[in-house]
């Protein structure tokens, strides 16, 4: 894939989380193919090696792999350093890492007038810890990589910072309320991120898939046993002028537009790839 438009980002050291993910994955094989050297990010180090050895082998990319958990900043720490020695100071940094669960998923999408069915199927029944864990995976482990991964930007003055939103930050999904205030919470800090980091040329961007088949979202759209539709997936490409699923390499040449100096007076926007959902009224 040769995208010569994207020369500028040839050669600049890119730090990914997420990016063993369905999603992180696609990213990374844009950004290797247009010539960015890659830091992978992973809590399981085999999961970050494992992709870096397929950039290498498959785009003759620099890439590597390197252990770390977004939620600890120690951590993180280390991780940069190590980047940092065997690539390079960090230019770019894609926040890719995060994800919903089950245990933060209302079985429910309302509360009946009658109150007829158990309250445990409703909001009233989530787990605190796993709302918790949701929100902090996708908002603090937006933060504190941003914390760490950026000051190379600062002292350079210039750099670009690529989060990942969701539909649900803009209308928020019945049963998942932790990852829908999560995502929320990442456009605000992206927003807020992208003034704060202005004057000195390190611009904060986001983008915001529609509705891609992914690991963490696959329980509430196909169906575990036949493989079919759940009511919830018809809802959705009901909703989706352009009537599927979304593929993660759809998210690509957005991505690389963001990080590119291409787009050099844009930040603080939150773009959808979308197949048209969020604009359309259902009418």
């Amino acid at each position: 894939m040769s995208r010569p438009c994207f020369d500028d980002l040839q050669g600049r050291v890119c730090l990914i989380t997420g990016g063993g993910g369905v999603i992180g994955r696609a990213l990374c094989e844009g950004l290797a193919a247009a010539g960015v050297h890659l830091a992978v990010l992973s809590r399981h180090r085999e999961t970050a090696e494992g992709v870096a050895e397929s950039l290498r082998t498959q785009f003759g990319a620099r890439a590597m792999g390197v252990e770390g958990n977004i939620l600890d900043k120690e951590s993180l720490t280390e991780a940069r350093a190590r980047v940092v020695r065997e690539l390079g100071t960090i230019d770019l940094l894609v926040n890719c890492a995060g994800g919903n669960a089950p245990e933060a998923t209302t079985k429910a999408e309302f509360v009946p007038p009658d109150l007829a069915p158990d309250l445990e199927k409703t909001f009233f029944g989530l787990d605190v810890e796993g709302f918790r864990k949701v929100f902090d995976l996708n908002f603090q482990g937006t933060v504190l990589p941003t914390m760490v991964f950026t000051r190379d930007m600062i002292e350079k003055r210039h750099g670009a910072v690529l989060n990942i939103s969701s539909m649900s930050a803009f209308r928020p999904l019945t049963k998942i309320p932790a990852y829908a205030a999560a995502k929320a919470s990442i456009n605000n800090f992206t927003e807020w991120l992208a003034v704060h980091l202005a004057k000195v040329n390190v611009r904060v961007n986001a983008i915001a898939p529609g509705f891609f088949l992914t690991n963490q979202n696959r329980f509430l759209l196909l169906d575990e046993k036949t493989g079919a539709l759940t009511p919830r997936g018809n809802k959705i490409l009901a909703a989706t002028p352009m009537e599927k699923f979304g593929r993660p390499e759809d998210l690509q040449g957005a991505a690389l537009y963001l990080l590119s100096d291409i787009s050099s007076f844009v930040t603080g926007v939150v773009l959808p790839i979308d197949g048209g959902f969020n604009a359309y009224s259902g009418v």
